[in-house]
């Protein structure tokens, strides 16, 4: 039985000033927006080749704004991915060599923390 992570909550303060932040800045395409009612809108972006997305919304976690901590997402390169997001206005670290992955290190308008990867294979 496969068991897929299909969707992870991103805890905002304004909906639409992460909306922006994600499709506009880092590159997320926006998939739905829906309110549903007074007290739900949900809106589910998604990272360009990724099979899980994120939600943004009301109503739709009980966690606080900023507290999502380390969401990490694969990239192929990430001298590349850092200055895409340069290249967007986003803050991001330098990159971080380990010998596991070269690391970029982001975050959100609330303060959400993100980790972008680029995979180190063994020779």
């Amino acid at each position: 039985m496969d068991w897929k992570i299909e969707l992870v909550a991103i805890p905002v303060t304004d909906v639409d000033r992460a909306k922006a932040f994600y499709v506009d800045q880092v590159g997320f395409t926006a998939d739905h927006d829906h309110q549903v009612n007074e007290n739900l809108r949900f809106v589910q972006l998604t990272p360009p080749g990724s099979a899980c997305s994120i939600v943004l919304g009301t109503g739709v976690t009980e966690m606080a704004p900023g507290s999502q901590k380390g969401v990490q997402i694969v990239i192929a390169d990430a001298d590349a991915a850092r200055a895409h997001l340069l290249g967007n206005g986003v803050a991001a670290s330098d990159v971080d060599d380990q010998p596991w992955g070269r690391f970029v290190f982001f975050a959100d308008p609330d303060g959400n923390t993100w980790a972008l990867q680029e995979i180190k294979y063994p020779a």
